[in-house]
């Protein structure tokens, strides 16, 4: 097995393994009730950060980025932050299935930013599956006024589109050499000194079983994090993004089983199309290593 393949594989398995984690963690956000988002996102962010710093001590890794990582640090922590509010927001007001569905956009985003950031090759047939992905996500968000759910399905889509930006980052930042532990302990400080003033100036009160939750959501999103950075840093989006798609799976299944929720036709029509054009990528893609793999000396 080459070098090549065998680093992709490792980033199927760890994107799978992000999918799975992150369902729990919005299970659990879901579970911790009415706390506003961004009280959510600040323990969210606080139990990864605990999480990375004892990984940067152990592995004695310099708490300090490499040379011109910087700029994209704080882009990825900035996207990152603003996503997670949104998609916090979104799993509160929508069917938990539905919120996943919106965030899990971030793939197709993610290779659209990667063409406009790391200016990695992006064909006409890869610009027009993105394209139809979108059109699905229509199906979901239903941009009717008649929609009581307009507006948090706007704000989970703005969230998918914010973490396609985030993972773009870390795909730089990991061909970069910056580590991964290192990401994450910077893109959850930042978040939790963004949303810290918010916390302090309007803290709702929680009960045991809120922080319970919210403490489970943390430790489900630091096992997330980290998959999510080893994947985006063993291989490109354009070869993984499909199977982050397993998470509408675990989602859709825990709403059932835990809140009792069903997604009606036009949601799942909605997922349908993304998930086909989300195979229809892979496909391709994999059609187009095999042909570039022929053409080596």
């Amino acid at each position: 097995m080459s070098k090549i393949m065998s680093k992709r594989y490792r980033g199927i398995v760890y994107i799978i393994l992000s999918a799975f984690c992150f369902a729990f963690m919005n299970m659990f956000v879901r579970m911790a009730g009415g706390l506003p988002s961004v009280q959510k996102s600040f323990f969210r962010n606080f139990v990864a950060a605990v999480f990375a710093f004892a990984i940067l001590l152990k592995d004695r890794v310099p708490f300090r980025c490499r040379r011109g990582n910087l700029v994209y640090l704080l882009l990825r922590a900035g996207f990152g932050t603003l996503g997670i509010l949104c998609n916090f927001y979104a799993i509160d007001h929508l069917v938990l299935a539905d919120a996943s569905m919106l965030n899990k956009m971030s793939p197709f985003f993610a290779v659209l930013f990667s063409f406009l950031i790391l200016k990695e090759k992006v064909t006409a047939p890869q610009a027009l599956i993105v394209a139809g992905a979108f059109a699905g996500s229509m199906f979901v968000v239903k941009p009717t006024f008649s929609n009581m759910d307009l507006v948090p399905s706007v704000i989970g889509l703005i969230g998918g589109i914010c973490a396609g930006a985030a993972y773009t980052m870390v795909r730089k930042l990991g061909e970069n050499g910056e580590r991964g532990p290192f990401i994450v302990f910077f893109f959850s400080m930042f978040s939790c000194m963004v949303t810290a003033p918010w916390l302090i100036f309007d803290f709702h009160p929680m009960t045991p079983g809120q922080l319970a939750a919210l403490l489970m959501a943390g430790l489900s999103a630091a096992g997330g994090q980290f998959s999510i950075t080893a994947a985006y840093t063993y291989a490109p989006a354009r070869e993984i993004s499909v199977y982050d798609y397993s998470q509408i799976i675990f989602a859709a299944f825990l709403g059932f089983v835990v809140f009792g929720q069903v997604p009606d036709m036009l949601s799942w029509l909605g997922y349908g199309i993304i998930c086909t054009m989300a195979v229809v990528m892979f496909l391709y893609n994999t059609r187009q290593y095999h042909k570039e793999r022929e053409l080596e000396p």
